[in-house]
Parts: structure tokens; sequence; C-alpha cells
């Protein structure tokens, strides 16, 4: 702390100043990490992918589901829509709107493309959370993809 007098005599006026070198130290450090750290967080489409061995999710009320034949047709609960319509649809649905949170459940045999492009349309329409429907080991599977992985 730096002290100084002014004209008169000597210990009536004191001047003190606060030195700001070790906040502006702190700061550049601060700095230096953020720059450092930025590029290494991923952007994209948020997808929380379930375990296949996992337990079943419980819940009370039910989700909005957008699902994916293998026909390429996708439908928002029960109704088909086009994919070129679903941002629309979803922006204009209150549940997603309320939640901004859907689940997917597309069919293994899909190009992985076709499923990007559904999450990406949620992703526009504000859906923030996009659960990944699976079938629990074997539930799902007919005697025909058992026969294929023998």
């Amino acid at each position: 702390m730096g002290m100084s007098t002014g004209r008169g005599a000597p210990g009536r006026t004191t001047m003190s100043e606060i030195n700001v070198t070790p906040m502006v130290d702190v700061m550049l450090v601060l700095l230096i990490i953020f720059m450092v750290t930025a590029p290494l967080i991923q952007q994209g489409v948020k997808v929380n992918l379930p375990e296949t061995k996992a337990a079943p999710v419980e819940s009370t009320d039910k989700k909005l589901v957008v699902s994916i034949d293998a026909n390429k047709k996708v439908f928002i609960g029960e109704a088909e829509v086009q994919l070129a319509d679903l941002e629309e649809k979803l922006k204009a649905n209150a549940k997603a709107q309320k939640d901004k949170e859907l689940y997917l459940h597309a069919d293994r045999d899909l190009p992985y493309g076709i499923v990007v492009d559904v999450m990406a349309a949620a992703q526009r329409a504000g859906v923030t959370n996009v659960g990944m429907i699976t079938d629990p080991m074997g539930a799902g599977r007919t005697s025909k993809e058992d026969k294929k992985k023998k």
C-alpha cells in the first residue's frame, strides 16, 4: 500500500492506493485456463444413451415419443408426420415445448443420417433433452434375428 502526504505537515493527510497487480495476475491466469479449455468442449445434439443392460426408467407421466420405423416414416406418438414438417410440429406441440425433452424410438437398421436429421429437427424446435429408447437385452429380438447372431 503506497502512502503519500499532502503539502501540509507530515502525517496530516494520507492517500492510500490499492495495489491491483495480484488481481490482474489472477484474472490473466483464469483467462489462459478458459482459452485452453474452451476448444475441448464439444458442441452438438445432447443425447443420453442408455445401456442395454440398464433397468427400465420408472416414470409417472407420459413422455413424448418420436418413432422412426424401418421404412423411414416418422411418427409423433401415433401420428405420422413428414420429416420436413417435424420441426414445425414439435414447435406446435405443447408437451415438447413445456418439457423440452422427448424419447427417440428408431429401428436398428436405419441409416445413421436419418436419426441425426430427426434429432437436429428436435433441437431446432427447442427440445434440449433427447433420450434413446432401446429394448432390454434380447427382449425385442425375433427368432430370425437370434439365428443370424449364431
